[in-house]
């Protein structure tokens, strides 16, 4: 246990520790890979990606292998569609708060952001509604429905339904950013946007990020066939293929069924880290407030009005506590709030950093 304020304990990063990534598996899978396709593997490939994962993450979601583009992490999948279909002045929906990366690549766009409430079940629907019918007309909505990227809440049936409904009437995309959906610790999993649309108008992307791990930069494009296919022509020009290596491995991970176990062994460690997390802010920061996640790698902390996270974050430093600043993920607010990811710590290191986080909130207060 005795740790120094010397070893940083880090909320900040969203990925896995190591003692969770099953690094033995891995190496089997490429050397399987290797063995049994040594052309596929060391060839170009093609811009949609590893044909046989291509084909494997198809029939997980039910569609045909021609919707579907792996991509370079499912950051790349965002990216890729929001520069198809965004067009400076465009207008936009996402998530308030919602995944700094999005808002930062959506404003590089020049596409006029508009941020809606999420509620503890999720994105505001009938704020989006009356966003709607003031005369907004957006191009996307950009939803991340389990386990949100920063708030941790998850978006209910009922509310996955209606937004299906505003898309129709509307005629907007939802685009279905939803990379932490398999990392589940608690009640039942939720049936996908895409696989309750029926009108073409969902598109989903989804990473092996979070369930294999980072390192592997594979993520990928669920949507129409031929928005799949303008966007296949777009990453032949800009990169020829995407790693074919990487794609072959997780491939061999997945059909050899390593990566449920590799889910269930990453969910019981986050869920165990995330109960955990929840028990040292009710211990050692009162007044704190935040919905407990059902699965995924963060949780959203409301810290009482009077603490100012600008200054918290250099005093939270000092002790030897990164955290990120809800502000980060908003347009205007979120100064006292912050963003706790509970993946890369390990629950010894848990309650320290809690305490050092308070520490540092008596310090800069008043």
């Amino acid at each position: 246990m005795g740790m120094t304020a010397e070893q940083l304990i880090s909320f900040a990063r969203g990925a896995p520790s190591l003692d969770i990534v099953d690094v033995e598996g891995l190496k089997a899978a490429a050397a399987r890979a290797f063995d049994a396709d040594p052309a596929g593997v060391t060839a170009y490939g093609t811009s949609v990606g590893y044909l046989p994962l291509r084909k494997w993450i198809a029939d997980k979601h039910n569609v045909s292998p021609d919707q579907v583009i792996v991509t370079n992490g499912s950051l790349q999948a965002d990216a890729f569609l929001f520069g198809h279909l965004v067009k400076p002045g465009d207008d936009v929906v996402v998530e308030k708060p919602t995944y700094d990366r999005t808002l930062l690549n959506l404003q590089n766009l020049g596409a006029k952001v508009h941020q809606v409430t999420v509620q503890p079940d999720g994105i505001d629907v009938e704020e989006l509604r009356a966003l709607l019918e003031s005369g907004v007309r957006p191009k996307l909505a950009h939803i991340i429905p389990n386990y949100q990227n920063p708030a941790g809440v998850t978006l209910s049936d009922e509310k996955r339904r209606g937004l299906l409904a505003l898309a129709e009437q509307y005629e907007f995309i939802i685009f279905e950013d939803d990379p932490y959906v398999d990392i589940r610790f608690r009640g039942e999993p939720l049936p996908s946007m895409l696989s309750l649309d029926s009108n073409s108008l969902v598109v989903h992307a989804s990473s092996f990020t979070k369930t294999v791990c980072p390192g592997v930069r594979v993520g990928y494009l669920v949507g129409p066939a031929a928005l799949i296919d303008a966007i296949a022509k777009k990453a032949t020009n800009l990169y020829i293929s995407p790693g074919m290596v990487s794609e072959a491995i997780v491939h061999q991970f997945c059909v050899s069924g390593d990566i449920e176990k590799s889910v269930r062994t990453v969910s019981a460690a986050l869920g165990e880290r995330a109960r955990v997390l929840a028990e040292s802010i009710r211990k050692h920061i009162p007044g704190a407030t935040f919905t407990e996640p059902d699965g995924g790698y963060f949780l959203w902390v409301d810290l009482p009005s009077d603490v100012d996270v600008d200054k918290l974050f250099p005093a939270a430093m000092k002790k030897g506590v990164a955290v990120v600043k809800g502000s980060d993920f908003l347009l205007e607010g979120g100064k006292s709030s912050l963003r706790l990811a509970y993946s890369a710590v390990t629950v010894d290191q848990i309650d320290e950093g809690v305490r050092r986080i308070a520490e540092a909130i008596e310090e800069v207060r008043g």
